[in-house]
């Protein structure tokens, strides 16, 4: 999993995998989920993130209990 803030464009990117991308679903006006052909989320686009994120938010990331074997 990645996760990218671009300034200049006020969004925050969470890249779940790197599949190939096949189309997007409108959420919101402010969140945009890409899917693969699969229909399984590849990433999730947050848009003014500023507004809606509190700005200390990347420094406060944590992942628990994660394990994705089955």
């Amino acid at each position: 999993m990645k996760i990218e803030y671009d300034p200049d464009a006020d969004a925050l990117y969470i890249e779940f995998t790197d599949a190939e991308f096949a189309r997007n679903r409108v959420i919101d006006h402010q969140t945009i989920i890409d899917l693969d052909k699969g229909e399984n989320i590849i990433g999730i686009e947050l848009l003014n993130v500023s507004k809606r994120i509190p700005k200390d938010f990347m420094k406060s990331v944590k992942v628990k209990n994660i394990s994705l074997e089955q």
